[in-house]
């Protein structure tokens, strides 16, 4: 994996929104289209946010980018905490993108039947080609989660790729997420993160031996292609082997 540090935040956005691009047109390139994964949470709604600004908006065929979710929460697609809502304001509505290049988990079923049409959903896109995803975007939670891979949970020892039903004990909520044998087969994963709140994490992710059902986000690796951190100097603080 590669590590990308930045002075600011902002800086770190830039250089992300440069990478999806990057990515978005050699996949276009190579195969016609460009599929992503999303991530949810405040930093890539500002992600988001800047690749639908003036500055990007060009840069990208829109029209042959298809979005998919890494995870998404048990509510509806109407709800303040809908992933897909978030993406929705920030990056569909913006672009114009059409309803069809869009695939959202749909949240009206039961959990694990979510994940299970979610599951059927993706494969069918992807039909006999090579189940890979272009890109998987990634944050990481200060408890060293990423996507809905949370600690001490079933989904962290699947063997195969596929979608999972995630109940939170402590949160009493379900989500519903790709699990890790699925992001790693992705061509890249971009992990955003910054902050100084989120120095320890990234720690533990990067740097403390193994230790998956503390660390989920230890899991996660392209098998194919490339894994790269965007983090800015606070998120990077506590890495040893930068000082």
């Amino acid at each position: 994996m590669n590590l990308n540090i930045f002075n600011t935040a902002d800086e770190t956005l830039m250089a992300l929104a440069d990478y999806f691009v990057k990515i978005a047109d050699a996949s276009i390139t190579a195969r016609g289209k460009f599929t992503v994964a999303l991530s949810g949470g405040s930093s890539p709604k500002k992600l988001y946010e800047l690749l639908a600004s003036t500055s990007y908006a060009d840069q990208v065929d829109w029209t042959k980018v298809y979005f998919f979710f890494g995870d998404e929460r048990n509510v509806p697609q109407t709800h303040k905490d809908s992933n897909y809502l978030m993406a929705k304001t920030a990056l569909f509505d913006p672009l114009l993108i059409s309803p069809a290049n869009v695939f959202a988990v749909d949240t009206s079923f039961e959990p694990a039947e979510a994940a299970e049409k979610y599951w059927q959903m993706i494969s069918t896109f992807f039909d006999e080609e090579e189940l890979s995803f272009d890109l998987v975007l990634l944050g990481l939670g200060d408890n060293s989660h990423t996507a809905s891979l949370f600690p001490h949970t079933p989904v962290l020892h699947d063997t195969t790729p596929g979608v999972k039903e995630v109940w939170l004990e402590d949160q009493q909520v379900w989500r519903i997420t790709l699990n890790a044998p699925l992001i790693n087969d992705a061509r890249y994963i971009a992990f955003l993160v910054y902050g100084e709140g989120k120095a320890i994490a990234v720690h533990h992710i990067l740097e403390d031996d193994e230790d998956i059902e503390e660390y989920p986000a230890q899991l996660i690796d392209s098998i194919v292609g490339e894994t790269e951190w965007f983090l800015d100097e606070p998120a990077a603080a506590n890495l040893q082997e930068l000082e």
